[in-house]
Parts: structure tokens; sequence; C-alpha cells
């Protein structure tokens, strides 16, 4: 080794470990489910990685329905906050309202409208609660994670005065929350059912539904104003719309695998299958199950973290009667105590409270996920090459199918035509085309030159030493009207029709002249 060896190496290890110093990061997220999930896993793989990392989450809200799920031990630190138990029932009553519609095919925007509602009402007791945004502000984060659905996480990274990145648990549906550039022409709107391949007809639809999603957006937030008006002083009051651009990164829960290809801005980056990880061996019990399911393999079914205590009769029955006409074992996680006594499942049907569906999907006798089409589900699907029927019920779910339909690893079966569940899953089984699409994506996810858990903590750690102004485009500061050049546009307008006025005028005048012999004539 030179001299100037041991000198470089010190360098470099010194440089290293600058740039890995750890840091003192908040996640939040203030809604259960897969955004709890989700958080869970950023706020553990960051805790890993050498950061000190706390995690507000609002408690009371459904989070994980299963007695073998507790979360993290050992890991990152949680700071929870609850409003009061009268609320608390209130609102869960109507949320599992709510999640039956949602099984009788009828989501509406005015019970999303509802729901933002409960968020800002929910929103206006946290920041309300001095003792706790005075306890984080005391702490003085360098960075702060927030789940990008629920927009009270901005409202409460403005509170604290704190950087933060914006975590959009969706695909890119939420485009205008990052500002990203989306062609119309190839990107589809939010909730169109359509693919990047567009037609004539597709294409208009798809205009009117940006127009569309674009309102229905400002309506949503708009139940935010009175929190807002309420928890902010007059003169520094927050506008939602300029708090998701004011983002240093936004991270997106997905991958090009399963979304379609679309423009990115540099502060824009994709993490999408965090959950997925390599199978491992499952408990006892439940491979002594698997074991009689011989060579026809088993089917795995489960419509979300929060959808697995709907007691609906009709629709349990018409699911359970399809999957009787199969020859595979079905696992369906659904709670026993809610499962309708009127019901008796099929002698094929396995029902368990909770299922480690990761570990499930990467066992050699799977052979079918059934899926209510949530982004978590459908990564770990392609991460293990699995291929799927969804019934999407709500949300994004509707267009995460769309996407797998398209990529050529699933079926969609509407919630309002389950008699044609049974036909559906036994076309994705023995249709091989199907299994050999899922495989395909598997193998082109895998070989991503980045795994999502080093894109995530390399783009934290980047953003926490450097900050993201040198990613943010000078687009996003621009007004409206500049951003998409219609002051140069009506400017040029009125150049040309300026000099077709004079032009026009012009020949009337030489035209006269020449009709009159040359002689101009005197009033």
């Amino acid at each position: 080794m030179t001299p100037l060896g041991p000198l470089l190496l010190l360098g470099f290890i010194s440089g290293h470990l600058t740039l890995t110093r750890s840091a003192k990061i908040l996640t939040v997220v203030l809604v259960g489910g897969s955004h709890y999930l989700l958080f869970d896993e950023i706020s553990h793989i960051l805790h890993e990685s050498g950061h000190n990392v706390s995690m507000l989450v609002q408690l009371g809200n459904p989070r994980i329905k299963g007695v073998n799920y507790t979360g993290r031990n050992n890991s990152y630190r949680v700071i929870s906050w609850s409003a009061n138990e009268e609320y608390i029932s209130s609102f869960n009553s109507w949320f599992l309202e709510q999640q039956k519609s949602f099984f009788e095919g009828s989501e509406s925007l005015s019970t999303f409208l509802k729901f933002m509602g409960h968020l800002a009402l929910q929103c206006e007791l946290i920041l309300g609660d001095t003792s706790l945004m005075d306890s984080l502000t005391a702490e003085q984060f360098d960075i702060v994670l927030i789940d990008a659905f629920n927009p009270c996480s901005f409202l409460v990274a403005e509170k604290l005065r704190a950087r933060f990145l914006a975590v959009h648990v969706s695909n890119f549906w939420s485009w205008y929350l990052a500002g990203l550039p989306s062609p119309i022409s190839y990107v589809p709107a939010a909730r169109s059912m359509l693919s990047d391949r567009m037609g004539f007809w597709e294409r208009l639809k798809n205009s009117a539904m940006f127009l569309g999603s674009w309102l229905t957006e400002r309506m949503l937030y708009s139940q935010f104003d009175h929190t807002i008006r309420k928890c902010f002083p007059p003169g520094s009051q927050p506008v939602l719309s300029e708090l998701y651009l004011k983002a240093e990164l936004s991270i997106y829960n997905t991958d090009f695998t399963l979304d379609f290809p679309r423009p990115l801005l540099p502060n824009v980056v994709y993490v999408g299958g965090l959950l997925s990880k390599p199978a491992r061996p499952l408990p006892q019990d439940l491979e002594d199950i698997i074991l009689t399911a011989g060579d026809e393999g088993f089917i795995v079914v489960t419509f979300g973290s929060m959808l697995a205590s709907v007691n609906l009769p009709v629709v349990l029955e018409q699911i359970n009667a399809a999957f009787s006409q199969l020859p595979q074992l079905v696992i369906w996680r659904h709670l026993h105590t809610h499962w309708p006594s009127g019901v008796l499942p099929a002698q094929n049907v396995k029902l368990v409270d909770w299922l480690p569906q990761n570990d499930l999907l990467g066992h050699p006798k799977t052979r079918l996920l059934v899926t209510h089409g949530g982004l978590n589900s459908l990564m770990e699907a392609v991460y293990h090459g699995v291929p799927v029927i969804g019934i999407p019920l709500f949300g994004d779910q509707f267009d995460n199918m769309v996407r797998a339909e398209a990529k050529g690893f699933g079926l969609t079966v509407q919630v309002n035509q389950l008699q044609a569940l049974g036909n559906a899953m036994a076309t994705v089984i023995e249709d091989k085309r199907y299994k050999a699409s899922a495989l395909t994506l598997s193998h082109i996810h895998r070989s991503h030159p980045f795994p999502p858990r080093q894109r995530l903590v390399q783009w934290v750690d980047h953003i926490v030493q450097h900050g993201g102004r040198h990613l943010r485009p000078f687009g996003l500061d621009q007004p409206w009207y500049q951003q998409y050049l219609l002051d140069i546009i009506l400017f040029s307008l009125a150049i040309v029709s300026l000099a077709v006025y004079i032009v026009t005028h012009l020949l009337k005048f030489a035209v006269g002249y020449l009709c009159s012999g040359g002689k101009l004539k005197v009033a």
C-alpha cells in the first residue's frame, strides 16, 4: 500500500460515518391497517440502520386485528395518542358500517368526505393537545416521515416546524400531492379503470377523469379548513396544497414492476416492496394443515388488515360457495368470532384469525392469492411470483387491480359479481400464463439494482445530510398559469390576432383601392 493508502482509507471511513450519522427521526401514522403496517416496517428499518426513531401513532382507530401481531419489540420508540373513549366507540361503529357497505358494493364520494371529516376532527384534537405538541417540539427531530394519505400528518409537521418527507402508501394516483408531471395521453387518472394503453375514447375519458379528480381533491381537503383556522394563528395558516409540495422528498410505496411507467421528478422516489421478504418457516400447526393439501396446493385469502371482521352472511356465503368448487385447500383469514353462525365453511376452507401472509405466499404449494387489491398484498404476490384474484372494495384497490390485469398475473372480480368468482379462480390456477407472468415480474422486481430497503435508508440519509432543496424543481414554485405557459399562449394569441387584424385591414384597403381605379375616395 502506498503512503497515501492509509490516509485515503481513513478519509473514506470518516466520510462514510459522517454520511450515516444517527439522526432523530419521527414517523407519523394516524390511521390504521396497511398504513400502520408500512410505517411499522419503515420505522424498524430506520432503527436498524442506526437512527433514533420514534413513531407517533393514534390509538383507537382500527389498526391490526389479529391475536398474533404485537408490532416490534426492542425497536423504535412509540409515542401514542388517543381520543376519548366515547368518540372512539362512535367512530369505530361508523367505520364498521362503512366496511360492510364496501362489501355490498356501495362505496361513494359522500362516504369518503365523511371519513375525511372524521380525520379533520381527530386532527383538531391532536393539534389542540398542547402537552403532546410541546413535547414533540422539544425533541427537535432532524426529520419527520409522514403518511401523505392523512392531511393531518402535514399539519403536525408544520406545527412542529420540522423538515419532513411524505410517504405515499398507494400507487401514483396521488400525483398532484407531489406535483408530478402526468401526461394525460398515457398516465391514467385515479379511478379511471384505464391502463397506459389508451385509444381515442379512453383518452377522452381520462381527460375528464383528470379534471374530476382535481375537483374531488379540492372537496376532500376542504374538510380541514376549519381545523387549520382553529389550530393555526391568523397570518401563519398553512395551505394544504402548498404543504404537499413542501416535502423535501416524496416516497411512493409502489414499483414499476407493478405500476405503469411514467415521468418522475428528482425529489420523488419509489420503495414498493418493503414488506416483501424471503419466506420464513411456517408455524408447525399451519404446516401440518398445508400437508393435507397434497399436490393441489392451497389458496391464500385475505381482504386486508381491517376487513377480517365483517359479518355479512350473504357475501361470505357466496365467496365460501366459490371456494367449495375448487380442489385446493383454502386458508382464509377471518375472525372466528365474526363469522356468521348460519354459514358453514366449506370442507376445503380453513378459517384463521391471523396468517403470516408473506411466508404463506413464499410457500412452494401456494397456487393463488385472493385479495382486496391492497398494494402491499400485490407487491408481496409479485415478490413471490403468485398470481392473484382481486375483489377491490375501496380507494386505490380498483386501480391496483387494473395494473395486475395489465401485467398479466391476475383477474378482477367485482364484489357485485361474485357468482363469477369460482370460474375466475379456476382460470387463473389452470392457465399457466398467469403463473408465468407472476414469475417474470418476480424476477424483474428482485433484480432491481437496489432493493427497496436500501433505497429507503440511503435516500433518508441523503436528505438528513444535505436536505432536498437541490432536488426540488423550480416549477413547483411557479403559479399554475406560468407552469402551463398560459401567459405565453395568451400573449402569442394576442400577437397573432393583432397581426391578422392588421393584415386583414391592409388587404381590405388594397382591394378597395384597386376596385376604385386607384383613386382614393374622399369623404
